[in-house]
């Protein structure tokens, strides 16, 4: 057991992605040094950042000098282990990063993308961010959504319950209720 199985207890790490395109702002976002800070003064203790298709290169750090530990990889064959193991996500606005998190049950900063032309996306993490399900921000607000979040002011997700549209089909289907 000893020194090292205490250090792993204590990791808190936070998960950024961006799915599958390229979100250079969000990556540079996190990879400021006021970011990292706050992250830090926070209690995290780790930065992992799923980079996708971008081409701005964080900076990795070993945290040995009191820091971040930062990590970088640009694609999985799955993040469910990450999202899983993470103490806070920060993500792109996509609907399956935003639920899959949110199902998961961990504390989510959705950044928008402003560079997408037509962004529905922000509608969609704007309109969780109002019910408290989430925090919403853009690259240029992270910092100050970070430094202002209160993790339980959250209000968890509940998970949708889809047999009220399966009984509609079956009856569309002349199929007998169960």
């Amino acid at each position: 057991m000893g020194d090292t199985d205490e250090r792993r207890k204590c990791y808190r790490t936070v998960f950024v992605t961006v799915g599958t395109t390229s979100f250079d702002t969000l990556v540079r976002a996190v990879d400021t040094r006021e970011v990292k800070e706050e992250l830090s003064k926070k209690g995290y203790t780790h930065l992992l950042i799923q980079m996708g298709r971008g081409s701005y290169i964080p900076h990795k750090s070993t945290g040995e000098d009191g820091s971040l530990t930062v990590d970088y990889f640009t694609f999985s064959s799955s993040i469910a282990d990450n999202l899983r193991s993470a103490s806070l996500v920060i993500s792109h606005a996509g609907s399956g990063s935003i639920f899959e998190t949110l199902r998961l049950g961990k504390p989510l900063i959705v950044v928008v993308n402003e560079d997408l032309m037509d962004n529905h996306q922000s509608e969609l993490a704007e309109e969780l961010a109002d019910r408290k399900h989430l925090f919403c921000a853009r690259p240029q607000t992270l910092y100050q959504v970070i430094a202002a979040m209160s993790l339980e002011s959250l209000i968890p997700y509940p998970p949708g319950d889809a047999s009220p549209v399966a009984k509609l089909i079956n009856r569309f289907l002349s199929f007998p209720d169960d």
